[in-house]
């Protein structure tokens, strides 16, 4: 049988996930550095304390915050790719559903451009890499287990595809909003000829 949750069980969980709602919208538009507790706080008529019961610090927040943009984000790569007609197709989906997601201003503020701020360049890194690689190298070994693409050393592929998506995140985060759809398109055809080039021949 499904577990009965308490009224503050219930009270303390829409709490919590009233904090994220206001501090990914803080976030978004005022930044990591000029983001304060209280102002979150303030957002969802609530005392600082509050916030702390949930979140021992700015950056544990920050963390919960980008912890559910990336998963938003991968489970609408997930998707797109799931949806494709074969692997080749299922690869070619997630890269472009993972460009569209690097358009959403949201996404796109607090993964490229205030995570390397809240949480430092290496550990950045380090989170990417624990979102990112593992759908890398999953779709990468699909492609070579299905004949589509040539045989590859498999963490070197892993790393240098994960590298260019990430420039291309950072890029389009970084563009001027009337330059991303060029960019996006530019990169989108980039990557897939990139990716023709070492599909299996014979």
């Amino acid at each position: 049988m499904p577990a009965i949750r308490s009224r503050r069980e219930q009270y303390s969980e829409a709490t919590r996930a009233a904090i994220l709602d206001a501090a990914t919208r803080r976030f978004a538009t005022s930044g990591f550095a000029a983001t304060g507790l209280e102002d979150v706080a303030a957002d969802i008529q609530a005392t600082r304390g509050a916030v702390y019961h949930h979140f021992a610090s700015k950056k544990a927040l920050f963390e919960a915050v980008l912890e559910e943009q990336e998963v938003i984000g991968f489970r609408w790569i997930e998707r797109a790719r799931a949806a494709a007609s074969d692997p080749w197709q299922g690869a070619m989906a997630a890269m472009e559903a993972f460009l569209d997601q690097c358009l959403d201003p949201v996404y796109s503020r607090i993964v490229w451009q205030e995570g390397p701020i809240a949480l430092g360049w290496q550990a950045w890194q380090e989170s990417e890499k624990k979102y990112a690689y593992a759908h890398i190298a999953e779709i990468l070994a699909e492609l070579v287990g299905a004949g589509l693409l040539s045989p590859l050393p498999e963490e070197t592929a892993t790393h240098v595809c994960f590298t260019m998506l990430g420039s291309a995140g950072m890029a389009l985060a970084q563009a001027d909003p009337a330059d991303q759809p060029r960019l996006r398109a530019e990169y989108g055809d980039v990557f897939r000829r990139m990716l023709a080039g070492l599909r299996a021949t014979g």
